[in-house]
C-alpha cells in the first residue's frame, strides 16, 4: 500500500498562536515523525510526504532557508532511527538548486538505509509532478510500449531510487482541497482523503481514521462496481 500526504497548513498553525513560522515547520518536523511511526505499524509499504514543492522557492527567503536547515537537521537525527526500524529513505524531486551540502547528506541517508525493508519513506523536495513527467517524456523520446515503462522514466526523473507502486491513498491536511502538482501521475487512482487539522496538529489516530475511510471505499479502476456493492448502493 502506498499512502502520499500534502503535509499542509504549518504556518497557518504558527500564525494562529501568534508565533513566527518557522515555529510552525518545527512542529511539523515533530508531527512526521509521528506519522512515520504509525505508518511503520500500519499494513503500509510505502510512505510519501510532500516536503517542499518547486513553487515553494517563491517564499521569502529567510523561511525557505529555514526550511533546507530544517530539512537537513531531519535527516542527520533521524538516520539511525531509520536503519534500527527498517525503513528505507528516498528523496525525489530536483537537486540541481539544492546546496552541496543539502545534497551530500540525501545521499549518504539514502545509502545507510538503503537495506531497509519495512517501510520505504519518500520525502518530496524541491518536486513538481508537471517536471518530472516533462523530463520523463523527454527522456522517452522513442515512445513506450506501456505505462510501465514510462513509469520507469518517471521514477528516473524524479531520483526515486526504484519503481514504486502507485498512490493508493493522498491525504491532505489544512483543509485545502487540491494536488498542488504532487505524484499527478501516481494518484490517477488514488482515493482522496482531506482533514481539516493542520499538519502539526495531526496524529496518529487521524491517520487511522483516514485508513478507515479509505477501507470503506471500493475501488473500481473504471469498472463497474461488484454486485454486492451494488445491491447495497440500491439499498434504502
Amino acid at each position: 500500500m502506498h499512502i502520499a500526504i500534502i503535509m499542509d497548513g504549518n504556518g497557518r498553525w504558527a500564525e494562529r498562536r501568534g508565533l513566527k513560522r518557522t515555529f510552525g515547520h518545527q512542529a511539523g518536523a515533530r508531527a512526521v515523525r509521528r506519522i512515520v511511526e504509525a505508518a511503520a505499524r500500519a499494513p503500509v509499504d510505502v510512505l510519501t510526504l510532500y516536503a517542499f514543492s518547486s513553487d515553494n522557492w517563491s517564499r521569502p527567503p529567510d523561511e525557505v532557508g529555514n526550511l533546507m536547515r530544517l530539512f537537513k537537521r531531519y535527516l542527520q537525527s533521524e538516520v539511525a532511527r531509520c536503519v534500527e526500524n527498517g525503513i528505507r529513505l528516498n528523496v525525489i524531486g530536483r537537486r540541481d538548486r539544492l546546496g552541496r551540502d543539502l545534497i551530500g547528506i540525501i545521499e549518504q541517508t539514502e545509502h545507510v538505509t538503503a537495506a531497509g525493508n519495512r517501510l520505504t519513506l519518500q520525502l518530496a523536495v524541491d518536486y513538481s509532478a508537471r517536471h518530472a513527467i516533462m523530463h520523463a517524456a523527454a527522456s522517452a523520446q522513442g515512445g513506450c510500449s506501456s505505462s510501465d515503462e514510462f513509469a520507469e522514466h518517471l521514477a528516473r526523473a524524479s531520483h526515486s531510487s526504484t519503481l514504486l507502486p502507485p498512490v493508493d491513498l493522498l491525504i491532505r491536511t489544512g483543509g485545502e482541497r487540491r494536488l498542488s502538482d504532487f505524484l499527478l501521475w501516481e494518484c490517477a487512482y488514488a482515493e482522496l482523503v482531506f482533514v481539516d487539522a493542520y499538519w502539526p496538529d495531526f496524529d496518529a489516530a487521524g491517520f487511522t481514521a483516514a485508513l478507515h475511510e479509505f477501507q470503506r471505499r471500493e475501488r473500481r479502476f473504471g469498472a463497474l462496481a461488484s454486485p454486492v456493492a451494488a445491491q447495497r448502493a440500491d439499498m434504502p
